[in-house]
């Protein structure tokens, strides 16, 4: 018998090992690959995926969204049921309309294994309201509304301004409110105090705040802020608190200290929270290149930002003036006229002689005239002459708590604010 020479022995061991590899790891890849693929008619919807223990239950489940533009009965079809269980179905979810359902809502089909209809649907409206449409017998359907529980409790926090506001609350509430809350609640706070305090102008470093507010947390861990009862800003050494209190029913508004409303004739700032470019006072002019007087404040925002008017008035002039591109003025009482420049354009009506109330809509932020980027250069004018929108607005104070109620409000006011005092953060 003729020897093997010692090249046919090295191919056969390299062989036999390729063979051992490729029994090992093939079938390792294999189930990862099947694990990765997308399963069912649309690849880009969520696999068919069994439930735990799902060898004892004998339910497979399917979870899947709503795509933009698609309808309810598109989908049941896509997720495999057929035509007319899935028109059963929507009928039988009496509380779903599906001309308002939004794109990326959740829904869950669950089936029977080796069954080709589904035993149940579950449409999700709201993190807290679920539709369970449920099959009985072999062709019949209903459906029920289920609400999931909230729990709300009150929280108190304080903190102090480095930067902004923003800052100072993801420090101090990161133990109690997960990011978007904390944005939530810095928003609430500036609109509680925005004909008092410029947020984005006016905090400076070592400035203090305290709030006292309700959050409830609901189904999977959602978090939301509610209800702010109670705050308190220290800014410069001078504290300014604002209590929430109902004169009537049903209709609660904020209040300082003295009992005066948190609204009053004049907004503090043009645009809602956002950040300034830049101060009123001398600066070197971006596209001049030169030193000049800015006599008034820029805020940095995104173009085609709402413009808002910061009191009720009447519109004196809507149109291109030089370096300001698109501006408007706007005559308020008391001599006092603002002024909006470098605007993308005007709100639908706004020309002279147009009555505008505060906090309408009277044009979009652009970078119109004599701008580098997008932002609102704001001014203020009394009689005539520009004056520093921090001092020109700054003693304007809403009108006091009823008389009946007075007596009411003082009580509220000392409870709060104790329990606000209190707050460890």
């Amino acid at each position: 018998m003729k020897r093997s020479s010692p090249r046919a022995w090295t191919t056969a061991v390299i062989v036999a090992l390729g063979v051992v590899v490729v029994c090992i790891v093939w079938p390792h890849r294999s189930r990862r690959a099947s694990a990765a693929a997308p399963v069912g008619p649309d690849a880009g919807a969520s696999a068919a995926r069994p439930l735990p223990n799902a060898s004892d239950s004998g339910i497979t489940v399917r979870d899947d969204t709503l795509h933009a533009g698609e309808t309810l009965s598109g989908l049941l079809e896509r997720a495999g049921i057929r035509t007319a269980d899935a028109s059963k179905i929507l009928t039988a979810a009496s509380a779903l309309d599906p001309r308002r359902t939004p794109a990326g809502m959740p829904v869950v089909v669950r089936t029977p294994r080796g069954d080709s209809t589904p035993s149940e649907v579950v449409f999700q409206l709201a993190v807290d309201h679920l539709v369970h449409v449920t099959r009985l017998g072999d062709s019949t359907w209903t459906g029920t509304d289920e609400r999931l529980p909230w729990h709300t409790d009150t929280i108190a926090v304080h903190g102090v301004i480095t930067s902004n506001l923003y800052a100072a609350l993801d420090d101090s509430a990161a133990g109690v409110l997960p990011k978007g809350a904390r944005s939530e609640l810095a928003w609430s706070l500036a609109d509680i105090y925005e004909y008092r305090v410029d947020m984005s102008r006016e905090l400076q470093p070592g400035d203090a705040f305290r709030v006292l507010f309700e959050r409830s947390q609901g189904p999977g861990g959602v978090v939301r802020v509610g209800n702010i009862l109670a705050a308190r800003f220290e800014l410069s050494g001078s504290e300014t608190d604002a209590v929430r209190f109902a004169e009537s029913p049903g209709r609660a508004e904020y209040f300082d200290q003295t009992g005066r409303s948190m609204r009053a004739a004049f907004l503090r700032a043009p645009l809602e929270f956002r950040r300034i470019s830049s101060t009123f006072g001398r600066r070197l002019h971006p596209i001049l290149g030169i030193w000049r007087n800015h006599t008034g404040t820029d805020y940095a925002a995104n173009e085609g930002t709402p413009v808002r008017a910061i009191s009720d008035g009447v519109v004196i002039f809507a149109g291109r003036r030089g370096g300001y591109g698109n501006m408007i003025d706007i005559r308020h009482r008391n001599g006092i006229v603002s002024r909006y420049g470098h605007l993308r354009g005007f709100a639908r009506g706004i020309h002279p002689g147009r009555v505008v109330t505060i906090g309408q809509t009277i044009g979009y932020v652009g970078m119109t005239g004599l701008a580098t980027g997008p932002h609102l250069h704001f001014e203020i004018l009394v009689d005539g002459r520009q004056r520093d929108p921090r001092t020109a607005l700054k003693r304007d104070t809403g009108l006091p708590v009823a008389a009946a109620e007075q007596t009411e409000f003082d009580a509220t006011r000392d409870s709060l604010l104790a329990k606000l005092s209190g707050a460890v953060g």
